[in-house]
């Protein structure tokens, strides 16, 4: 956004002026509260303060700064798998702990940065965001695809868009679920502003769900994506009582909500989960030059093996086995 936003209060009151604008915005509240601290926000034409709180009719501006040049990316050694490559496109299995694209507290150890390292060329070289089609969270291992060039970007966006690329995520997730769909509206949540909740005036968002094989205190799931907002699959299986395991922000209890035999079952499993059991197994499109379909597999990963082992009550079981083929993933 360039251009000063102004808008009129039309309720009784408002919260703080910062939150208010965050909300209204849909910016973060750091962003919010740089923006009042510069000067940049005024109510009824005096700069505004941060705790003020707004009344019925007071108008308020936005005036937007200078866009800050982007950060150079800086090479970075991290190990990548790469699973295809042409001169449009990358396919490659992000592990667990890497984050995708540079932001505050990880400016040089992303992947983009470990791309600029291989030498790999890729879209948008003025933008922070290089290539990025879609990403992972963090702590969520599995496939993704990168843009290497302007039109393929512009051509793998528009399908994602379309709803013509498919995401398939394998989870273990609480309990026992009944399959079918999750629509519900997904947006920031109102006090923490990391964390994303289902609010009615959120963005619509749809996830799939349908079980894959099931344990005495959890599931394995299959979740396809219809819809890719900000931490979906985790924020819907909540919202329908079955976190994902292993999710320290929306797991709601972990394995303290199972309760008599299977106690002992899913503190196990908790043990053995390093992080979210969350993986995106499969990744279909059309390529975007020649339009031929392309899919790609990743299996359940090694980190989370113990987790799945744990779940199914014998380690054994999925020792030394691609774990989603023997649980028909994809049947």
């Amino acid at each position: 956004m360039t251009e000063p936003v102004t808008f009129q209060v039309t309720v009784e009151s408002t919260e703080r002026l910062d939150r208010f604008l965050a909300n209204q915005l849909a910016i973060s509240r750091t962003r919010s509260a740089r923006l009042v601290a510069a000067g940049a926000v005024t109510v009824n034409g005096v700069v505004g303060r941060a705790g003020r709180r707004l009344s019925r009719a007071d108008t308020v501006t936005v005036t937007w700064p200078d866009p800050e040049p982007p950060r150079p990316l800086t090479p970075y050694p991290i190990p990548l798998k790469i699973v295809f490559e042409d001169d449009w496109l990358l396919v490659l299995n992000k592990p667990a702990g890497l984050v995708v694209h540079p932001a505050p507290g990880h400016w040089q150890d992303t992947l983009l940065n470990a791309l600029v390292t291989r030498g790999t060329a890729f879209s948008g070289e003025n933008s922070e965001r290089q290539g990025i089609v879609h990403r992972l969270d963090k702590d969520t291992s599995g496939l993704m695809v990168v843009a290497k060039t302007e039109a393929a970007h512009r051509k793998l966006a528009r399908d994602l868009a379309a709803r013509r690329i498919e995401r398939f995520y394998a989870a273990l997730v609480w309990g026992h679920v009944v399959g079918g769909p999750i629509e519900a509206p997904i947006g920031r949540h109102p006090r923490d502003r990391k964390r994303m909740m289902v609010v009615a005036t959120g963005r619509p968002a749809k996830s799939w769900v349908d079980q894959v094989a099931r344990f005495d205190a959890c599931d394995l799931v299959r979740v396809r994506l219809e819809t890719g907002r900000t931490h979906q699959i985790r924020v819907h299986m909540a919202h329908v009582g079955h976190p994902v395991v292993g999710d320290p922000v929306y797991g709601g209890g972990g394995a303290r909500r199972v309760t008599g035999s299977q106690r002992r079952n899913a503190e196990a499993i908790v043990r053995a989960a390093p992080r979210q059991a969350l993986h995106a197994a499969v990744l279909r499109f059309a390529h975007p030059d020649t339009r031929e379909w392309l899919e790609f597999r990743a299996e359940w990963p090694e980190d989370l093996m113990s987790c799945l082992g744990a779940a199914s009550g014998d380690e054994r079981l999925v020792a030394g086995v691609p774990a989603l083929d023997y649980f028909r993933f994809l049947a």
